[in-house]
């Protein structure tokens, strides 16, 4: 009777914990969605701003070649970068139509606009990741909750040892990025899961632990079988999101002292041109250069923000406890 009602109990449970999982990745949804779309805002604003600033200077070219000083080259060669800016507006445009309607539909939606808040650049995002979050974070994770009430109702005795299952680690080290628990819990073979020293007791060991515990049935050994692999899955996915997270925030840096750079080469180029010592080649190509420059520190700004939404998802709903 006793391992009925558990079964029972654990089925309600497993129901209401796939309920969390659906939420949990419509939220993530709906956030990786929404920031595609300011980073394609962003795109249009770049796009459209150098649209203009490359239609002053093909004017500029063309006064120049009317009266003798450019020459059809460089006319050509200012046409050129005019027509690839205009054509990448209407493209974006539809992009952004697009995702705009992805959102409407994970909300319920008909498809219309979408009301923005803040720019890309100006959400408000915590400098880093905190130091020191708790791998019992994730035992909020639904799949987690299920996999060991189940493995609870297949042998009612086995709550006692349960917590020798899951590892006790800290998830993030300096910077909110990987700790090295983290990164040494998958060394080594994956049935032995190698831990470093301060951990207590190793896990899944030679089939100490999970001797002891007796598990006798078929059920019983693919309940347990389930809850290690579930295990395995959060902290895998915690390992990548913590190594994307550093991984993108590194790449938007350098891509922020690049458009820098980009940025006074393209004024001292035109400033050189201007003054008769340099060609509208050079330019020209420092303006291609700061275009393709700045939409890709859009995107990794973007990239930035998802890492933060992909962490969320990992830890079963962020790291507030």
């Amino acid at each position: 009777l006793r391992r009925a009602t558990e079964s029972a109990r654990a089925q309600l449970l497993a129901a209401d914990w796939n309920r969390k999982t659906v939420i949990t990745t419509l939220i993530s949804d709906v956030a990786t969605n929404y920031f595609n779309l300011l980073e394609l805002d962003m795109q249009l604003a770049i796009a459209r701003n150098t649209l203009r600033t490359r239609e002053e200077s093909l004017r500029l070219i063309r006064t120049q070649l009317q009266g003798g000083v450019g020459t059809l080259l460089d006319v050509r060669q200012g046409e050129q970068l005019v027509y690839g800016a205009a054509q990448s507006v209407p493209s974006t445009e539809q992009q952004i139509e697009q995702t705009e309607n992805q959102i409407s539909l994970l909300l319920g939606k008909n498809p219309g606009p979408v009301t923005r808040g803040r720019a890309l650049t100006e959400q408000q995002t915590p400098l880093e990741v905190p130091a020191g979050l708790p791998s019992a974070l994730l035992e909020r994770r639904p799949e987690i909750q299920a996999a060991e009430q189940l493995l609870i109702a297949a042998n009612a005795n086995i709550g006692v040892a349960k917590a020798a299952y899951f590892p006790q680690i800290t998830l993030t080290g300096e910077y909110g990025y990987q700790s090295t628990a983290l990164a040494n819990l998958f060394s080594g073979s994956r049935r032995l899961w190698s831990f470093v020293p301060q951990l207590t007791q190793p896990i899944f060991t030679a089939g100490r632990i999970t001797s002891g515990v007796e598990l006798a049935k078929a059920q019983q050994r693919s309940t347990l079988a389930q809850y290690e692999n579930a295990i395995q899955t959060a902290f895998r996915d915690v390992s990548n999101a913590l190594i994307q997270y550093q991984d993108v925030r590194e790449v938007r840096a350098q891509r922020e002292l690049l458009v820098t750079a980009l940025q006074d080469r393209k004024r001292l180029a035109y400033m050189r041109y201007q003054g008769g010592v340099d060609t509208m080649l050079n330019a020209l190509n420092s303006d291609q250069d700061l275009f393709v420059a700045e939409l890709s520190l859009a995107q990794a700004r973007r990239d930035e923000l998802l890492s933060l939404v992909q962490l969320y998802k990992a830890l079963g709903g962020g790291w507030q406890e």
